[in-house]
């Protein structure tokens, strides 16, 4: 099975701009969907992003839509999410997540996660 491992939080500033890295540990994404969530101190977890590893097809949730980009490094086997123009609500643990579906309703493998905080 696969074992994701996030990597790349911090503490930036309100505009900036972070890169987050998934790496599988165990085995390769191949066959996979990978996918991005996020949980803020008080909330539920949400989805963030997600792509297939072989067909591609990214999709996000709508506040993200137009400022982060998932994107996979076939040489480098992971799974990368560009966080732009980030404002004080984008604060939480990202978490990056596996599974073998398409489209998964649900993930089956989980990364620890990584705070991301940004500061106004």
């Amino acid at each position: 099975q696969v074992q994701p491992v996030e990597s790349g939080g911090g503490l930036v500033q309100a505009g900036d701009s972070v890169r987050l890295s998934c790496e599988a540990s165990g085995r390769t994404f191949n066959k996979y969907t990978v996918g991005w969530f996020r949980q803020a101190a008080g909330k539920e977890r949400e989805f963030v992003a997600q792509i297939n590893w072989q067909r591609g097809f990214p999709t996000y949730t709508t506040s993200v839509e137009g400022r982060f980009i998932i994107s996979r490094d076939f040489a480098k086997n992971a799974v990368y999410l560009q966080l732009n123009r980030l404002k004080p609500e984008d604060t939480a643990v990202y978490y990056c997540a596996a599974d073998a579906s398409l489209s998964p309703e649900s993930y089956a493998y989980w990364g620890p996660g990584t705070q991301v905080t940004v500061s106004s």
